[in-house]
């Protein structure tokens, strides 16, 4: 990633030294100045940086496939099995996204939970970098499960500084962790989902600590409504108002933003997290990615969760933002292949404050690349001449299946597709076994007549 292009080399060479890229370059220029005490043969394959997922909710991969296709996603879909996630399914949840994410060539993963016993340890374990993020809202026990659409929240002052102090104890203990392949941001689910004075103290806790914000932002109309019952603003000019609105801060989604916010935001240095698949499959809508990039903005692509999403897969993500924004503004030049490679990799990187450590393979950063194999039907033919074939490949046809070998802080964590640090089929079973009992947790409580699937299953349709 060089530029503003992709920095393609042929038949190319990595030298690692311990978790450190040390020299990138030609094979022939680089297999005389050094002697590889390990060799990893990618012929026929390419080499790419590891991707970067900015922004997930891991432990919803144990509800997967349960709030798609319906209206009010949140209160009529999700929170029903929010309200009834345990620490057991939340863990299997995160395990399987790990799993999922890794075998598709993600390396860095943005995730966004509310802590539970052994959160960070399934990244700690997995090998993969990690940007955690404690979930952090005034919420009462039990979530949304059951309110009234349109009722203001009712904001619970002690559970917003209990969810404060366990994100603080998590930044504390684990920002910089496993040599730096662990680090922490804080994260207002939303401005919505906090009292004003609990959401300035975290800005200044953030500030004080040199974390970042990671924030739902324009996310809804949901969110809209709530902002202007309980401030008469909406979000964007709430949090400049506060000074939330900086280069500290990655804001999440920007499903509604006007134009005027979006440029906003980007004017204030503050970095976006585009979510294509997720928001298109929630709400129906493509978020203003291409005019924040226009103004300036840095966009990192994320697949969000598997109760929206449905996968965590950058290739798939990068083929849905390319596509959607091309549709959308009628104009097929619109996110080409080589720019949204860059958001799944270097922009990525940048946007979650890691861009001078990954992101790029370039001499001094740490050793995160993947192997991806391109002898294959969906991938062939790949020429060089007179164009270069490589990347629309790679972003309009791969599937994630192609990669073979995952290598994070110079440590190869996957080869061949096998998943060398946790069990897959350990893991695929906790995972199957807890979404059961989950089910059955929310099928005994009558809170799950709201759920819009019902009906559709009723009627034969599912």
């Amino acid at each position: 990633m060089q530029g503003e292009g992709v920095g393609y080399v042929r038949d190319g060479a990595l030298a690692v030294r311990g978790d450190t890229l040390v020299d990138v370059g030609p094979s022939e220029a680089l297999s005389p100045r050094y002697q590889a005490a390990e060799t990893l043969d990618a012929t026929g394959c390419a080499v790419l940086p590891g991707l970067v997922d900015a922004h997930m909710h891991t432990v919803y991969a144990v509800v997967r496939g349960v709030a798609q296709d319906v209206a009010n996603w949140m209160q009529k879909g999700l929170a029903p099995f929010s309200r009834h996630m345990n620490d057991e399914a939340a863990r299997a949840g995160t395990r399987l996204n790990i799993v999922e994410a890794m075998q598709a060539g993600t390396t860095t993963m943005g995730d966004f939970v509310r802590p539970y016993p052994g959160w960070a340890e399934c990244f700690a374990e997995a090998g993969l970098r990690a940007c955690l993020t404690p979930t952090i809202n005034a919420l009462p026990p039990g979530g949304m499960a059951g309110w009234k659409l349109g009722d203001l929240y009712p904001l619970d002052e002690d559970a917003g500084r209990a969810s404060i102090d366990a994100a603080i104890g998590i930044c504390d203990r684990w920002h910089g962790a496993e040599g730096g392949r662990i680090t922490t941001m804080l994260g207002p689910q939303g401005t919505d989902m906090i009292g004003r004075e609990q959401l300035l103290e975290v800005g200044r806790l953030a500030e004080e600590r040199d974390l970042m914000l990671h924030v739902h932002v324009a996310q809804g109309d949901r969110e809209i409504d709530q902002m202007l019952k309980r401030y008469g603003q909406r979000t964007p000019a709430f949090m400049a108002e506060n000074g939330l609105l900086n280069d500290r801060l990655l804001a999440v989604h920007l499903t509604e933003a006007s134009d005027e916010e979006t440029d906003l935001i980007a004017a204030s240095g503050a970095r976006m997290a585009l979510c294509s698949g997720s928001i298109g499959i929630i709400d129906g809508i493509v978020p203003p990615a291409q005019r924040f990039r226009e103004k300036g903005g840095i966009v990192a692509l994320g697949s969000d969760q598997a109760s929206g999403n449905n996968c965590s897969n950058i290739f798939n993500e990068m083929k849905l933002t390319a596509l959607f924004n091309k549709i959308h503004y009628r104009n097929p030049e619109v996110m080409p292949a080589w720019e949204v490679l860059r958001m799944g990799t270097i922009e990525g990187a940048r946007a979650i404050g890691l861009g001078d450590r990954i992101g790029s393979l370039e001499a001094g950063k740490q050793a995160d690349f993947i192997v991806v194999d391109v002898d294959t039907p969906n991938l062939l033919p790949i020429i060089d001449a007179p164009v270069r074939t490589l990347v629309p490949n790679l972003v309009y046809a791969a599937t994630g299946k192609e990669v073979q070998t995952v290598v994070v802080a110079g440590r190869t964590i996957m080869r061949n597709r096998e998943v060398l640090t946790l069990s897959e089929s350990e893991v695929r079973a906790q995972a199957q076994g807890e979404a059961l009992r989950l089910g059955e947790r929310v099928a005994r409580d009558p809170v799950h007549r709201e759920l819009h699937l019902l009906c559709a299953m009723q009627t034969g349709k599912l």
